[in-house]
């Protein structure tokens, strides 16, 4: 391996696109360290669906049946209307077999464990210290850490999120932004209230109630709701809102929402950043929202930080130096991203109309588009991956 190649990566932040680089980097023989904010890598939060492109990634590094095997696989996805008339749907049972990629729904802390046993010693997952600058002298990185400590390395990889602190020491304070819309994620034991392997969106005026069983028992939902940026529910009133609000939509949303214990219930703003043409200076890039954060309408944020992380290990891990390696990784992924970027918020700019006319005419086209044309889309995007 020349001088200049990787030895030792640092990576801020222990989220699904740091963990999968951990895991690419373990797989390649390479040393990665990771810090972590949190003091522990609880299991907590709501549910994802691995998209077909991001199992193509993961079967890249050994982890895509460790996943599936943790989580539901998918037969239909269906977009609805309140009253339960289907607006449009995809089989896509035919469409694993065919590209050999399953689509699964899983719960964000068990794929988090199944990346986490994969990531290495346990002494390369450093928790409750943060990233909170770095200093690349062109041969080495050194990052500053929460804890008043140093960390050296050969790259440093930011996988620290939506507000990294290792993009603002690369590209600037810049703000995030804003979508106009406002989001709910809860999970609860309601398996037997949805159809197995049918995962499925509604589309109302102005909000959205989406339903997604993960295995296990469980259901993951979320909803959208035009809204101000920071508004806030009363205490202890998130689910009391929903349920107001989703009144007289189709069952069995209803039933999940009284299913569901308020403290599984998180309310999140949806911000994302225009996209940038670079996300990599001398040793240091960035990966998943910290390059690229992208509104959920496609399901590709945590399908992209995969990605990422994938990618990066196999650029990291090339007979090159680190500069080179990391163009290699720009040139792969930034206009992949990007795109989906983009697309993801025109997406969520037209589910979100609230204009009766204005969504009469959008089901209308949406039920007229053939289903060949909804599986061609999944089929580029997987075969897009490189």
């Amino acid at each position: 391996m020349p001088s200049s190649a990787p030895r030792h990566v640092l990576i801020a932040g222990a989220g699904i696109g740091g963990l999968t680089l951990a895991c690419a980097l373990q797989r390649a023989g390479l040393r990665a360290t990771v810090f972590e904010r949190a003091d522990a890598l609880r299991p907590v939060g709501a549910g994802l669906i691995v998209q077909m492109n991001a199992s193509v990634a993961l079967r890249r590094i050994g982890l895509c049946d460790a996943v599936v095997a943790e989580g539901e696989r998918a037969e239909r996805t269906v977009i609805l209307d309140p009253t339960g008339a289907v607006i449009t749907g995809v089989d896509v049972r035919a469409l694993q077999e065919e590209l050999q990629a399953p689509m699964v729904a899983i719960h964000r802390a068990r794929l988090q464990a199944v990346l986490r046993a994969h990531a290495g010693p346990e002494e390369a997952v450093r928790l409750g210290v943060a990233v909170t600058g770095f200093h690349d002298d062109g041969e080495r990185v050194t990052v500053t850490l929460s804890d008043g400590g140093t960390a050296t390395g050969d790259v440093l990889v930011g996988a620290d999120g939506l507000r990294s602190a290792v993009r603002t020491g690369l590209l600037g304070a810049r703000p995030t932004r804003y979508s106009g819309y406002t989001s709910w994620r809860g999970v609860c034991a309601g398996a037997e209230l949805v159809q197995a392997g049918h995962f499925t969106e509604t589309w109302g005026p102005g909000a959205r109630f989406g339903t997604v069983p993960i295995g296990h028992g469980e259901v993951y939902w979320y909803a959208t709701l035009n809204a101000p940026a920071g508004a806030e529910d009363a205490p202890g009133q998130k689910l009391a809102v929903l349920q107001e609000r989703f009144a007289g939509w189709h069952a069995p949303i209803a039933r999940l929402l009284a299913a569901t214990s308020p403290e599984r219930v998180l309310r999140t703003d949806i911000h994302d950043r225009p996209p940038v043409r670079h996300w990599s200076r001398g040793r240091v890039t960035l990966l998943g929202d910290a390059a690229h954060p992208m509104t959920p309408n496609l399901g590709q944020g945590g399908c992209q930080a995969i990605e990422d992380g994938v990618v990066l290990g196999e650029c990291l891990a090339a007979q090159v130096g680190v500069e080179d390696a990391l163009r290699a990784y720009e040139a792969r992924r930034v206009k992949r991203a990007n795109m989906l970027v983009v697309r993801s918020r025109q997406v969520g700019r037209v589910a979100q109309w609230e204009s009766g006319p204005a969504r009469f005419v959008r089901d209308a086209l949406f039920r007229r588009v053939p289903a060949s044309t909804a599986r061609r889309q999944l089929q580029t995007l997987v075969q897009g991956l490189r």
